[in-house]
């Protein structure tokens, strides 16, 4: 799969509409690697000109900040918006909420200010100007699926709609869980809590999360952020329910209904 860069486009003296930010999770990590792959292919389908930053991309600074680390934070962040800036980067989209959210509402302080969307709204605008046309026989038609929304999608940036009208596209049955929308429950994983170990209580908040999905009946959890997709495909392992229920991201969930 060849996804273009930005010292690409700039060599050949072009410019993409759009910067996709993989971020590290989509960059490294083997299952999130597969929703950086499916958002690729929606951007090859559907003719947009995108580029990435590649080995230029380094972490946004966001669990470094979270975890108290102000001086790494700003270091990572000059470094990118130093890059950013290089070249003249005005449009973001990155299929990551913790990164989305950083460079939308803290990197203007340090001198990076950019449009910044997430791959939700981003797929919501396709679907809505009729560059993503669904399949009629879409995979997801007539399957209970329960959209989980990610507390830096959600509650922080507000944004509720956009992955649900995505997922409505689809002709499934969207059900939803007891604790939704700003009232939903975090996966477990934000706030750094990804990259440390767990301290003393009753339960695991991604089991309790996976249980009050599990609970909808729903055949499809999406998530539309790569922590909350760890998070939950473990809690649907602790359940042993891995053979009934799948947890997808809206981007793999939109290639694999794509005309």
């Amino acid at each position: 799969m060849h996804v273009p860069t930005m010292a690409e486009f700039i060599a050949s003296g072009e410019k993409p509409e759009v910067l996709f930010w993989v971020g590290c999770a989509g960059s490294f990590d083997q299952r999130a690697q597969k929703i950086t792959k499916a958002f690729v292919s929606i951007l090859n389908k559907v003719g947009i000109k995108y580029a990435i930053l590649g080995k230029e991309e380094m972490c946004t600074g966001d669990p470094a900040r979270r975890a108290g680390n102000e001086f790494m934070f700003q270091m990572m962040a000059y470094q990118n918006i130093q890059v950013l800036n290089g070249y003249e980067i005005k449009k973001i989209v990155t299929a990551c909420p913790h990164c989305f959210n950083v460079i939308k509402n803290e990197y203007p302080v340090l001198g990076g200010n950019y449009e910044v969307i997430h791959h939700a709204t981003f797929l919501q605008q396709l679907i809505d100007e009729g560059k993503i046309v669904m399949n009629d026989g879409t995979p997801f038609k007539g399957k209970k699926i329960t959209y989980h929304d990610s507390c830096y999608l959600g509650r922080a940036n507000n944004i509720y709609e956009a992955p649900r009208k995505v997922l409505e596209a689809l002709d499934g049955a969207l059900v939803e869980m007891k604790r939704c929308k700003s009232n939903g429950l975090c996966c477990g994983a934000g706030g750094a809590q990804m990259f440390k170990e767990e301290e003393k209580g009753e339960n695991r908040i991604n089991i309790e999360r996976t249980d009050e999905a599990l609970n909808t009946g729903a055949n499809v959890i999406a998530a539309a952020c790569p922590f909350c997709n760890t998070m939950l495909t473990d809690g649907v392992k602790n359940r042993e329910k891995e053979e009934e229920v799948e947890v997808l991201d809206i981007a793999e969930i939109v290639a694999a209904s794509l005309q």
